[in-house]
């Protein structure tokens, strides 16, 4: 399938709709996604990046109805990820010689994924080519989220090829913004940024800045996955800068594993604690071992707090919540507070350990973590109901320890 996306610029890439886990394992697609590419038909005939590698052969015999391959000038990559350059060695073994456009460390991620002796070309930001009646500019964008990422902008058009940054992973046959489902569409856009721009905030609004200070039009944002946006395109440039500015609702999250059940237990007394203190506050909980993690991380993106849960198990945490507890590290949150609690047996150390864990991750931890013995009594539950509304009082008063 291919369709026109403006005057000069049609869409050649794949809509993966089987698609449910990225990265690996490491993130969950359960809309699916797109892999989009992009071919520029001016004076000069330039294409914006392939497909991932298994749709290789089925991309390339696409392209072939679309275009004769030898009227490609050259190719831009914006990323060297196999997600958006996996049909690249298929192509080049056509159109042999063809110049690829990419940055200097796009060329060692290329030539460390496929060891191929190619005709790159390298650009930095600034740098333009003239295609006849529209230029392409190119625009570093290093660590969003690779370090050989770069965006690029067809004058004229006025399209910006935003590469993962304003993108989805999302499957649909509504291809434009104002077309696409848009609960589903903005539940996508901040699990996609959650989960793989958070780390880089400060990046994405000093990079915002600096294209806007270009002073271009964009009539369009054409990223590399889910939908293409057409109808008022800053919508989401503008969503980016709120979420990457240590962005919070009015939500707390309680993440816990339990074993007997007696910390989900825990967990459930801590939430009516918190409702009683604050009976505006969304509460959210899940069970690690059994929610989705990237679900799990986007609702701790929205959160102002978490409470994060789990018996001891040889002096140490059950794995899905030293799990989760990297992937909350190495995300690097921002402006949230935290709190630890579980159940135990006989020694107790998950409570301490998770506490400490909160903090090295950047959390401010107002409250001392609480832990009850066995399957929590009454006196228990009511401890775990005063602790979740002391922990939100704590939050209403300002307090961080």
């Amino acid at each position: 399938m291919a369709f026109k996306v403006s005057e000069h610029v049609t869409w050649v890439g794949k809509i993966d709709w089987e698609l449910r886990k990225f990265h690996g394992e490491e993130l969950s697609t359960h809309r699916g996604s797109s892999y989009n590419s992009y071919l520029i038909r001016d004076e000069k005939t330039v294409l914006v990046d392939t497909v991932w590698g298994p749709f290789a052969g089925e991309f390339v015999d696409n392209l072939k109805k679309e275009i004769d391959l030898t009227k490609i000038d050259f190719i831009i990559a914006n990323h060297g990820e196999t997600d958006h350059s996996g049909a690249l060695p298929a192509l080049l073994r056509e159109i042999p010689g063809t110049p690829v456009y990419c940055t200097a460390n796009a060329v060692k991620s290329l030539k460390g994924h496929y060891h191929g002796d190619w005709n790159f070309q390298t650009v930095k930001t600034g740098d333009r080519i003239n295609l006849g009646a529209t230029d392409l500019i190119f625009v570093e964008a290093p660590m969003l989220h690779w370090p050989d990422s770069m965006f690029c902008y067809l004058t004229g058009d006025n399209i910006l090829f935003s590469n993962d940054a304003f993108g989805q992973h999302y499957a649909t046959e509504y291809m434009f913004n104002d077309l696409a489902d848009q609960d589903e569409l903005y539940n996508e856009a901040i699990k996609y940024y959650s989960n793989i721009l958070t780390p880089f905030s400060k990046l994405v609004e000093k990079k915002i800045n600096e294209v806007v200070s270009l002073n271009l039009p964009v009539s369009m944002i054409c990223p590399s996955h889910g939908i293409i946006w057409r109808k008022d395109p800053l919508q989401i440039v503008n969503k980016y800068l709120e979420w990457a500015r240590g962005y919070q609702e009015n939500q707390i999250t309680i993440v816990y594993d339990t074993m007997w059940n007696g910390t989900r237990r825990m967990a459930e007394e801590i939430a009516r604690g918190i409702k009683s203190a604050d009976s505006e506050v969304a509460v959210k909980l899940f069970n690690s071992a059994r929610s989705d993690r990237n679900d799990i991380i986007t609702e701790i993106f929205k959160s102002k707090a978490i409470l994060v849960g789990s018996s001891t198990i040889n002096k140490g945490l059950l794995a899905s919540v030293a799990g989760i507890m990297e992937v909350i590290k190495g995300l690097s949150f921002k402006n949230k507070k935290a709190a630890a609690f579980g159940a135990y047996g006989w020694s107790g150390e998950s409570v301490k350990l998770l506490s400490a864990a909160l903090a090295d991750a950047g959390f401010a931890v107002p409250v001392e973590g609480i832990k009850e013995l066995w399957n929590p009594d009454s006196e228990a539950r009511e401890n775990c109901f005063t602790f979740g509304r002391t922990f939100a009082l704590s939050l209403a008063n300002g307090k961080t320890g």
